[in-house]
């Protein structure tokens, strides 16, 4: 049986930039990698308040990006 174990794991907060020149959404991202493996969503989502606090524009997504490593 295959199992599969989280090598490494990072947050990305999605940023509205606001329209563009044609009226498009513009997505800003900024990525914080080496984030706890183990670390849960509701603490996740504590920090994205904080860091959203101090950015310039409005937050719309965070996301959690694993790398895990599956072996047989």
């Amino acid at each position: 049986m295959a199992v599969s174990q989280v090598q490494q794991s990072s947050m990305v907060l999605v940023f509205d930039g606001g329209p563009d020149d044609e009226g498009n959404a513009i997505k800003k991202r900024k990525s914080f990698n080496n984030v706890k493996s183990d670390a849960t969503p509701d603490q996740l989502y504590t920090v994205a308040q904080v860091l959203t606090a101090l950015q310039q524009y409005p937050l719309i997504l965070i996301e959690r990006n694993d790398t895990s490593e599956i072996n047989g």
